[in-house]
C-alpha cells in the first residue's frame, strides 16, 4: 500500500557513510600542507570546501530518477555544445585554448571538467534503460555507447589537454568494463590500439612528444626536483623548515600537481604510504558499492565512474612525480589545490549518495516528500 508521509528519518538509512567518513582523513592532511605551502591558499581552500559542501548538498536533494529521462541528455548535449563553442569563442591561457570567459564578471569555466559528470551520468543513463546480456553487450550496443565517450574525448583532445581527455576515455571505457562488455570486443580493441601506436604517435603536438622522451630518456626539471625532494623526507619525513626543496620554491607548484612530493617530503615514505592506502580503501568501496548494486545500473555507473576516475587521476598524478609516467596537469584528486575539480567529485558523489540513499523509495521530490511502497500487508480488521 503506497502512502505520502512527511519527510521521514528512516529514509537516511542507506546513506553511505562510510564512504563520506572515508574522505576526511585526505581532507585534513591535504589542509595541513597547503597551510604550511601558502596561508593564503590556505584560506582559499577552506572556501572551496565550504562551496563544494553546498553543491554536495545541492546535488543530494535533487530528485535525479525523476528528472533522468530529460535532465540528462539535456546536460550532455549542452556540455558538447560548450566544448564545440571553446573552438569557436574559447579563452587561451599558457598557450592552450580549454576556457570560456563569462562575460561581466569575468570568471572562466572549463568545460572539459564538466563533460566528465555528463558522460557518467549519460552512460548511467542508456546503460539502465537497456541493460546487457548474461555475455555481455554485443558490437552494436558497444559502438553506440562509445560514441558517448568518443565524441567528447575528440573534442578535448583537440583544445588540446590530451590528459584529462585519456581520464575521460580511460573512466568511460572502465564503466563499460564493469557492466560487461563481450570479451571478444576487448580483445580486438587491444590488438588494433598495438597496430595502431606508431600511428597515434604521429599525430600527438611537439611539447607532447616532448613530455614522452622526458619520460623515456632524461627526467625535466619538474621530475627531478620531486625526486629530491621524496628522497630528503626519507622514511620519516623533515620537519617544516628542513623541507628545503618546498621552502626555498625548487619544487614546482607544490601546492596543486606535486603536492605528493611536498607529503613525501614532509611525512616521508610512512606518510605517502597512508595516502595511499586512503584512496585504495576508498576506491575498492566504490567498487564494493557497485557490485552491491549490481541490478541497480544506476549507482553501477556512478560508483564505478568514480572509482575509475580517482585510479587514474590519483595513478597518473603520482606516477608522474616519481618519473613512471609524462608530466601532465592532472593534480591529486580532493588533495591538491583547487577549486573547480574538488567541485566537480562534490557534485558526483553528490549525485551518488541520492541515488543510494533513495533506491528503495517509489518517489522523492525537491520538496522531500517521499512515497513508500509497504512491504507489509494491510492488518485486517
Amino acid at each position: 500500500m503506497a502512502s505520502t508521509l512527511k519527510p521521514d528519518k528512516r529514509v537516511y538509512k542507506n546513506f553511505s557513510y562510510f564512504l563520506m567518513l572515508q574522505l576526511i582523513p585526505l581532507f585534513v592532511i591535504s589542509s595541513y600542507l597547503i597551510r604550511e605551502i601558502n596561508p593564503n591558499l590556505f584560506t582559499k581552500q577552506m572556501i572551496y570546501y565550504f562551496i563544494a559542501a553546498i553543491v554536495f548538498f545541492i546535488s543530494f536533494i535533487i530528485p535525479w530518477r525523476r528528472i533522468i529521462w530529460w535532465f540528462i541528455p539535456f546536460f550532455y548535449i549542452a556540455n558538447l555544445g560548450l566544448l564545440i563553442a571553446v573552438e569557436f569563442i574559447g579563452k587561451s591561457i599558457l598557450g592552450a585554448q580549454r576556457w570560456i570567459e563569462i562575460p561581466v564578471v569575468g570568471l572562466t569555466i572549463q568545460p572539459s571538467e564538466f563533460i566528465k559528470v555528463s558522460v557518467i551520468m549519460m552512460l548511467g543513463y542508456l546503460i539502465s534503460k537497456r541493460p546487457p546480456e548474461d555475455k555481455g553487450y554485443g558490437l552494436i550496443q558497444f559502438i553506440k555507447l562509445s560514441t558517448v565517450i568518443v565524441i567528447p574525448f575528440i573534442l578535448i583532445a583537440k583544445e588540446p589537454d590530451l590528459g584529462t581527455a585519456l581520464v575521460l576515455l580511460i573512466t568511460g571505457y572502465g564503466i563499460l568494463f564493469i557492466v560487461g562488455i563481450n570479451w571478444k570486443i576487448w580483445a580486438g580493441i587491444v590488438i588494433i590500439l598495438g597496430l595502431s601506436a606508431p600511428l597515434l604517435y604521429g599525430q600527438l603536438k611537439p611539447y607532447q612528444k616532448k613530455r614522452i622522451t622526458d619520460f623515456v630518456g632524461k627526467p625535466s626539471y619538474h621530475v627531478n626536483q620531486a625526486l629530491i625532494a621524496i628522497g630528503s623526507g626519507g622514511l620519516e619525513g623533515q620537519s617544516k623548515n628542513n623541507a628545503t626543496q618546498t621552502q626555498l620554491k625548487f619544487l614546482p607548484v607544490s601546492s596543486t600537481d606535486f603536492i605528493f612530493a611536498y607529503l613525501g617530503e614532509r611525512f616521508g615514505f610512512k606518510g605517502m604510504m597512508l595516502v595511499i592506502a586512503l584512496y585504495i580503501l576508498l576506491i575498492f568501496n566504490l567498487l564494493y558499492i557497485s557490485a552491491k548494486y549490481a541490478s541497480d545500473y544506476l549507482i553501477k555507473a556512478f560508483a564505478s565512474g568514480l572509482a575509475f576516475l580517482l585510479f587514474v587521476y590519483m595513478g597518473v598524478n603520482i606516477y608522474m612525480i616519481i618519473g613512471l609516467a609524462p608530466v601532465v596537469g592532472l593534480p591529486l584528486p580532493m588533495f591538491s589545490h583547487g577549486g573547480t575539480s574538488f567541485i566537480i567529485f562534490a557534485v558526483i558523489f553528490g549525485i551518488l549518495q541520492n541515488l543510494i540513499t533513495f533506491k528503495d523509495y517509489s518517489r522523492y521530490t525537491s520538496d522531500s516528500k517521499i512515497t513508500m511502497i509497504s512491504k507489509e500487508k494491510p492488518a485486517i480488521k
